[in-house]
C-alpha cells in the first residue's frame, strides 16, 4: 500500500492493518521528513487518544492529516503507533 499527497509517496507498506475501513501504516514505512507532530488529540471509545500529525508536501501543509494511537486501549493494541489518514491522502495499492 502506498499514501501519497499529489504524487508524493509519504508512507509506503506491505504491512498495514485495516481498521473501520482505514490502512494504518507501520511508523518505519513513513517518509519522516514530510511529518510534524502537533498538540492535537482526539478521543475514540474503543481506540483510545488519537495524536495527529501535519504533513507537508512541497510547502503545501496539511494539518493533522494523520493519527496515530501511542498508548492505545487493550482492543486497538495491535495498531499502537501504526498512522491512518484523512482523505487527502491517497491511499492505494
Amino acid at each position: 500500500m502506498q499514501a501519497q499527497i499529489n504524487g508524493t509517496v509519504i508512507a509506503e507498506s506491505d504491512e498495514t492493518i485495516v481498521v473501520e475501513g482505514n490502512h494504518y501504516f507501520p511508523p518505519s514505512s513513513l517518509v519522516l521528513e514530510h511529518f510534524t507532530e502537533t498538540d492535537h488529540a482526539t478521543s475514540c471509545f474503543w481506540k483510545g487518544k488519537a495524536s495527529y500529525y501535519t504533513i507537508t508536501v512541497n510547502g503545501d501543509r496539511h494539518e493533522n492529516a494523520a493519527w496515530y494511537y501511542q498508548e492505545p486501549k487493550k482492543k486497538a493494541k495491535k495498531i499502537q503507533d501504526y498512522v491512518a489518514f484523512y482523505p487527502v491522502v491517497t491511499v492505494s495499492s
